[in-house]
């Protein structure tokens, strides 16, 4: 038998950009492109549209909405236990298969305040609240909840309604600019099914390889919460291909994706917060380094970022005050001049994107850390 390919940090890291839609922006509509990037983290309604902004050439606002509109992408809890939007078919796909993290969540999180408590029927009271296309907001529907369980906290059994139950968070929540209180309504109309099958893990692992490979048990992991990944892996094996990393670890991708060259010339991206890449492995060492980490990642909270020649490089944050729209970058390493301007170029088309209405809009550069600039392996 043969070693397997070594793959360093920088072929791995040009791999995710590719498979990401980061090396060049793309020619796809909005839901093939969503299908292919396995879906775009929605914690906050914008971050789809500053996730496709970076990825499609002539993306608009539109073209998103009029999707969560027409239902064609939906919203709901999933990854990690957070907010996701995906198409339809890659909900069925996907949520059976979280089934068993959410159930960890909802008793990490709330098993003590519902500690007794019938689940199945709270889930089969929540379903029937739901019937018939009604569409109650996770605070009222935990009222009326508790009025079947009176005893029970109402933001408790919201909340747990919405890890238990696969319910949907219809348009116009989750479109551009759109905040306040999370509507729920039923997915029954979507085919989800409760629980997933051994079928099912096993194309999600072939889908999560396509969107973020070649990549690690631990990766796939990091990116679902999905225990067992290990005995999907192996049944898997005969039909990957098998890399390794610079520390041994195996690392599995199919068998026809091709790898770009490490040399490859990476644009400035100014990414969202909680943007995939940043959380769709155990090694982010791909992306940023452990230094640059711990100053992104704080908390449960991921910053938005600038990807200079395809690693992080800076994080970036907007305000409006009397209609005037800025956009500060804070550099995380030194950064070169030509790296600047580019930054800025990228950062100017950004707010254009934003803020088209706005009075003023600036683009402010913070210097970067002093000493020599740090080489990128």
């Amino acid at each position: 038998m043969t070693s397997p390919r070594v793959l360093g940090p920088r072929v791995l890291g040009r791999a995710a950009l590719d498979r990401q839609l980061l090396l060049r922006r793309a020619e796809l509509p909005v839901v093939p492109a969503v299908e292919r990037l396995l879906g775009l983290n929605a914690q906050s309604p914008n971050l789809p549209y500053l996730a496709l902004w970076n990825r499609l050439r002539g993306f608009t606002v539109a073209e998103l909405t009029r999707a969560v509109e027409d239902r064609t992408l939906v919203r709901s809890t999933l990854m990690r236990a957070t907010q996701h939007l995906l198409s339809v078919p890659d909900f069925r796909l996907v949520r059976p298969a979280l089934t068993g993290l959410l159930r960890r969540v909802q008793r990490n999180a709330f098993g003590t305040r519902t500690a007794g408590l019938d689940l199945d029927a709270l889930v089969a009271q929540t379903r029937r609240l739901l019937a018939d296309g009604r569409v109650l907001t996770r605070p009222a529907l935990g009222r009326q909840l508790a009025l079947a369980w009176p005893e029970y906290d109402p933001t408790a059994l919201g909340w747990t309604a919405q890890y238990l139950e696969p319910v949907l968070h219809p348009a116009p929540s989750g479109t551009w600019n759109t905040y306040g209180a999370t509507p729920f309504a039923s997915s029954d109309w979507t085919g989800v099914t409760r629980e997933a099958t051994a079928e099912g893990l096993r194309e999600l692992v072939r889908r999560y390889l396509a969107a973020f490979g070649p990549a690690t048990v631990a990766d796939a992991r990091a990116w679902s919460g999905v225990a067992g990944l290990r005995e999907v892996f192996a049944g898997l094996r005969p039909e990957l291909r098998v890399y390794a990393d610079e520390s041994g670890r195996e690392l599995f991708d199919l068998p026809d994706r091709p790898l770009p060259p490490a040399d490859l010339p990476a644009p400035v991206r100014l990414l969202p917060e909680f943007d995939a890449p940043l959380l769709a492995y155990a090694d982010r060492s791909r992306i940023m380094t452990d230094q640059e980490r711990r100053q992104v990642c704080v908390g449960a909270a991921v910053a938005a970022t600038v990807l200079v020649d395809g690693t992080v490089a800076a994080m970036w944050s907007t305000s409006r005050t009397d209609g005037a729209a800025v956009l500060t970058v804070r550099p995380l390493r030194r950064l070169t001049p030509v790296e600047y301007t580019e930054i800025e170029a990228e950062a100017d088309r950004l707010l254009a994107f934003t803020d088209p209405d706005a009075a003023s809009r600036q683009v402010r550069l913070l210097p970067g850390p002093a000493g020599p600039r740090t080489p990128r392996s």
